[in-house]
């Protein structure tokens, strides 16, 4: 499939970014239908978006940029030049908590009230998104010969944008249901989506084949590990505290 879907005055438009549009717009309608079930101003998920969605897209690059700089370091210009690929979720997802959290203190409300109705929406448009990397032909398994793989380069290969965009969309109805109406705490649906993110994550890197390195270890599952140790001290946390109030 030709990742180009079309031309506008000679600009190609890479269905890629058509993908990650729909997931983004389609976040923001699941956003603002939680933010109603949860007391919050529907108005404040636009306004948040404003901020973090452009620190999202840097730190995308940087965080890729900075596991690659061997290359970069000699090819400055190429930092900037988002059309030849290299964004990273982890990065992404960093700029727009830190973001969001710097918005959020200013305006004196509560980090995890407001950030667990961005979740479910955050797995759905990874869900989506993944889809981006198998019209790319980019981010796939190592070579297997089970019957779901796919061809790429003449190979075999694990789809793992699939396993991948299968399990964020399972995280999505687990976290919407939730947050919809099952709600026990604040924190909960972040601390649950750090979790079997991080999960997901973990086993999916390891199929990979482009992974980023650092001293021989795939920094994704050290980042993996690390978002599900902070995910099970948060949900403790904030448990416990309503259970003390109980």
């Amino acid at each position: 499939m030709n990742p180009v879907a079309f031309e506008i005055f000679g600009i190609e438009i890479m269905w890629y970014a058509i993908l990650i549009s729909i997931g983004f717009v389609l976040g923001i309608v699941v956003a603002t239908k939680l933010a109603k079930f949860n007391n919050i101003d529907p108005d404040l998920v636009v306004d948040i978006l404003l901020f973090a969605i452009p620190a999202a897209i840097v730190g995308a690059r940087l965080y890729y940029v900075a596991f690659e700089w061997d290359y970069y370091k000699d090819n400055l210009i190429d930092i900037v030049n988002l059309r030849l690929g290299g964004l990273a979720i982890y990065g992404g997802l960093i700029g727009a908590f830190i973001v969001g959290a710097i918005y959020l203190k200013k305006k004196k409300l509560s980090f995890f009230k407001v950030v667990d109705i961005f979740m479910p929406a955050i797995a759905l448009g990874q869900s989506i998104g993944r889809w981006g990397n198998f019209i790319n032909q980019e981010a796939y398994g190592r070579v297997t010969n089970l019957p779901w793989g796919i061809i790429i380069n003449g190979e075999k290969v694990h789809p793992t944008f699939l396993y991948e965009s299968i399990g964020d969309f399972i995280i999505f109805i687990i976290l919407y249901r939730i947050c919809k109406g099952n709600k026990k705490f604040d924190g909960q649906v972040f601390s649950l989506y750090l979790i079997l993110y991080g999960i997901l994550r973990f086993f999916v890197e390891g199929l990979r084949i482009d992974s980023l390195y650092i001293f021989n270890f795939r920094v994704s599952q050290i980042l993996s590990l690390i978002l599900v140790v902070v995910g099970v001290l948060i949900y403790i946390r904030k448990s416990k505290k309503i259970n003390k109030k109980i």
